[in-house]
Parts: C-alpha cells; sequence; structure tokens
C-alpha cells in the first residue's frame, strides 16, 4: 500500500464516511488497534473488533463527514496527527459537530495503531471539579465587570 500517511488516513476517514466497511479494515494491519471513547468498547484490536465497532457506529449514524484542518507527519513518516473537525448527524436526526485529534502509528502503508482524543473535559469527579471552578471564574468575571 504505497502513499503517503495522509492519503491513508484520508483513504480510511472516507471509506467511514461511505459506510465501507471493508475498506476501512483495508486501512488496518490485522492487529490493528483503534481506541476512540465514542464507542461502547473504547479499545479495539483486530479487524472482528474493530468491523464490530464500525457496525455499531454505521448502525446510529445518518451520515458523517471528517474535515482535516491540521496535519502533522513523523519525522519518520510511520506516525502522524491529525485535527479533524467532525460533523455527523444521529439516524433520529440530531446533528453533532465537534472537533477531535486523530494520532496514528503504521507499519507497512496499514494502520497499527488510532486513537481518538477529544476536546472535552476530564470524565468523573475531576471533570465536575474542573467544571465547578470554570463556572466559580466566569462568575468571578462577570462580578468584576470583565
Amino acid at each position: 500500500m504505497a502513499g503517503s500517511m495522509r492519503d491513508l488516513l484520508e483513504r480510511d476517514l472516507r471509506a467511514v464516511e461511505s459506510r465501507d466497511r471493508q475498506a476501512v479494515l483495508d486501512c488496518f494491519a490485522p492487529d490493528g488497534v483503534l481506541i476512540d471513547p465514542h464507542y461502547p468498547q473504547p479499545r479495539m484490536q483486530g479487524h472482528a473488533q474493530i468491523g464490530a465497532g464500525l457496525d455499531w457506529v454505521f448502525a446510529g449514524m445518518a451520515s458523517m463527514r471528517f474535515d482535516i484542518v491540521g496535519f502533522f507527519e513523523s519525522a519518520d513518516g510511520a506516525g502522524a496527527a491529525a485535527e479533524v473537525e467532525s460533523h455527523h448527524q444521529l439516524t433520529g436526526g440530531r446533528r453533532i459537530e465537534f472537533t477531535q485529534t486523530f494520532v496514528v502509528q503504521t507499519r507497512d502503508g496499514l494502520i497499527t495503531r488510532m486513537q481518538t482524543y477529544l476536546p472535552y473535559g476530564p470524565p468523573g469527579m475531576a471533570g465536575v471539579v474542573l467544571g465547578l471552578q470554570r463556572l466559580r471564574h466566569r462568575l468571578s468575571r462577570r462580578s468584576r465587570g470583565s
């Protein structure tokens, strides 16, 4: 599979958009890993697990679009990071838009590891504390007239 890291990522994202399960799996090494907190099983390894994750995603999405807005390739050409604006519509009609970052590692032109990073705050109690701190900061700014 000749081509650049960006070509490989673009091919993968276009395959997801077109709901082409096999084309997505063709981008991954047989033992490849996909880590994405949006999925019921956030860490999927191998074509069987990744394929099951794709089946779940395709069932819940009416449409998906990924626009790469930033792309950075490692010096050795085997890794990359891409900032992506995601524009999706759920099967019920609700639209969701968010930015996410994909970090990709490859071997022999196939994805061996892809991990999604999201701009959301930390989960659990740390998220609650951070939310309260942000609220306190906003209220403090309002009271000062800023």
